[in-house]
């Protein structure tokens, strides 16, 4: 890697439309779009796919409403929804440069709304920066995407064991073809020596909650605080947007929960599901669930993955779609026999640690690009070849 030297050279002062000139994005609703493949970017990322494009890439999307400043990276055609601001011009600059570039600003400071957070383009046009010539842009750029490329391929790895995971747990447990099923007998769907239960009898279905938000000493220690805005669609969370200090775990209902807990979500956007990485509390709009033994984590994880559009389904509430203890009772849940779980568990074992591994070493890699980043972007610094 190239070594940073100190030095005015090649730096020039400007404004930001000099260096990216954006416009606000297109409407589009759910109804509008069809099948295809080009992504509908909102404020919080790739929100869907529609069979068209507003614009080519590569481009710089960033958030106007709702997830402000957010800022994603577009290689090919894509479509900037209503709520964010693509880059209509980039002005003969490096676009990945332009996207890096964009981190350091804190564009999330330029709020203009009152109850909904709005960026406004015409007060961001004007921020006073530096920019360096092309080449410098280039080399920025590719120290940079080093680190980005890694961590994407370390994700498509994860999305590709967790996918083998899912499909193991489909063929042992759903289509019932697990190791030795040609000798078992199946009575009414149910192997010999299994098990019909409820979701409730196969689990603790544990309740989180929240410190009060106005006691500042509550908040912002080291113990992540779950809650639905945290949920990604993999496997694993690790961090949280909130944490709690000692005292605000012990003035709330939730106990901190210990690594390899499935969190489902209860209220608002019902069924999602993760496992924490790490010792976490949980807010009151969540389950935490610890699987009885034999049942593993794992299993339990995969099992409920499968079987998630039950618990939407029978979700009640007269204003939001809501999950509640009884809701566990009514899920049927199938339990294999221990030789069989066993055997589940010694398959997708290497798998989940793989997984997690390569989710830590992601988390370095963003840790020293991030480190990095604003010490590249310094108008005192150049890259010497």
């Amino acid at each position: 890697m190239s070594r940073i030297l100190k030095t005015r050279q090649g730096w020039r002062t400007a404004s930001l439309e000099d260096l990216v000139f954006f416009q606000r994005g297109y409407d589009i609703t759910k109804s509008e779009q069809r099948p295809g493949d080009i992504p509908v970017i909102s404020s919080s990322g790739v929100n869907s796919y529609h069979s068209e494009s507003k614009v080519d890439g590569p481009g710089v999307v960033i958030g106007r409403k709702g997830s402000l400043g957010t800022i994603h990276y577009v290689e090919g055609p894509y479509w900037p929804h209503d709520t964010t601001l693509w880059s209509k011009d980039i002005k003969d600059n490096h676009a990945r440069f332009v996207y890096y570039f964009l981190h350091t600003l804190g564009l999330e400071r330029y709020d203009v709304g009152n109850s909904n957070p709005t960026l406004n383009r015409n007060h961001i046009h004007g921020l006073a920066i530096t920019i360096p010539e092309y080449r410098i842009q280039a080399r920025i750029a590719s120290i940079l995407s080093a680190y980005d490329d890694l961590i994407e391929n370390n994700r498509r790895r994860i999305q590709l064991l967790e996918q083998a995971a899912r499909l193991l747990y489909k063929e042992w447990f759903v289509r019932l073809r697990f190791p030795g099923h040609e000798r078992v007998k199946v009575k009414d769907g149910v192997p010999e020596g299994w098990k019909r239960k409820t979701a409730f009898e196969v689990m603790d279905v544990l309740s989180g909650g929240t410190p009060k938000t106005n006691v500042p000493g509550y908040w912002g220690g080291d113990i992540p605080f779950f809650t639905p805005k945290d949920a990604t669609d993999c496997l694993y969370t690790f961090s949280t947007e909130r944490t709690l200090t000692e005292d605000g775990l012990r003035s709330c209902s939730s106990r901190l929960y210990p690594k390899n807990t499935v969190f489902i979500t209860a209220r608002g956007t019902v069924g999602k599901l993760t496992i924490a990485q790490t010792d976490m509390a949980v807010n009151q709009t969540c389950y935490a669930l610890i699987a009885h033994p034999p049942l593993t984590q794992h299993f339990l994880y995969c099992a409920l993955v499968e079987g998630v559009k039950q618990f939407r389904s029978r979700a009640v509430g007269a204003v939001f779609d809501a999950i509640i203890r009884d809701t566990f009772k009514q899920i049927p849940f199938l339990v294999p026999d221990q030789a069989v779980i066993r055997m589940f568990s010694k398959h997708i074992t290497p798998m989940i640690r793989q997984i997690d591994a390569l989710s830590h070493k992601s988390r370095k890699l963003a840790q020293a690009r991030d480190l990095l980043l604003p010490r590249l972007m310094s108008e005192e610094r150049m890259l010497e070849a």
